[in-house]
């Protein structure tokens, strides 16, 4: 009978880091918090209401001014999603950088391996086979 144990739950470096310095920064945490509720359901059902509420109850003639409400926030969302393609940009590149010098690392550590087996394995057939 085989025992397994709670699932171990490994970060990647580069995500640990990023992640420690968007905590450590107010103007991050205030990006992150904005675009991840500009993202979700919620915030499409709070823009429903409070449009329809607005047509309906708050002015007569509502377009002019819904319409130039409507534009700025759409600029102002633009500007978070571009901030959060830039995020995603920053982290795909220092996690290829830090998995390239990983790779690199692993690369020069099994060739260096390889290299001592072979010299092992020749002097162990001149010793066997070439009776030294």
């Amino acid at each position: 009978m085989s025992v397994v144990g709670p699932a171990v739950y490994v970060e990647h470096p580069v995500v640990a880091g990023l992640r420690r310095k968007r905590a450590d920064n107010l103007q991050l945490r205030v990006a992150d918090a904005i675009t991840r509720f500009a993202g979700s359901m919620p915030f499409v059902y709070v823009h429903v209401v409070i449009f329809a509420a607005w047509m309906l109850f708050g002015e007569a003639s509502p377009w002019p001014t819904l319409t130039l409400v409507v534009s700025l926030e759409a600029i102002f969302l633009s500007t978070f999603v571009m901030i959060g393609q830039n995020r995603a940009a920053v982290f795909q590149q220092a996690k290829a950088n830090h998995d390239f010098l990983e790779q690199e690392t692993e690369l020069k550590t099994n060739t260096q391996l390889t290299r001592e087996i072979h010299l092992l394995t020749t002097e162990l057939h001149r010793r066997v086979i070439g009776g030294g």
